[in-house]
């Protein structure tokens, strides 16, 4: 057996392919006060099928304005790994589940990636 890091389960996984319809995957990215309410708002996504992976990224400040004054937060990202067909219910799920007033729930398109992972990914979610 070889022992390349691209190689797991037995299952390369570094060719990257378009995937089965292009679009058919997302991310919805949104950003989070704490690590804990993104965690929160993931597991509900993931148990509830609308998601196949989240990941969270901690370490971000964000600058912005709110009501007239500049805010400087500490905050985390989450990148949800969905399919197009669920976006909207994602973010309506996500604006329930979200601590903020105002969330920030951005739909980025997904070209295609390892057709395994994609089977995987559609596996995990129910449209």
């Amino acid at each position: 057996m070889a022992d390349d890091a691209a190689t797991q389960g037995g299952k390369h996984m570094g060719a990257d392919t378009q995937a089965k319809d292009e679009g058919e995957f997302v991310f919805v990215y949104s950003t989070f006060g704490s690590m804990g309410d993104a965690e929160r708002a993931a597991e509900a996504l993931v148990r509830e099928k609308l998601a196949a992976c989240v990941n969270i990224h901690g370490g971000m400040r964000s600058v912005y304005e709110w009501k007239g004054t500049v805010e400087k937060e500490d905050e985390v990202a989450a990148f949800i790994k969905t399919r197009a067909a669920l976006a909207g219910r994602v973010m309506a799920r996500l604006g329930e589940l979200h601590p903020y007033e105002v969330p920030a729930m951005l739909v980025l398109p997904i070209a295609g990636g390892n057709e395994d992972y994609l089977e995987w990914a559609r596996g995990q979610t129910k449209v």
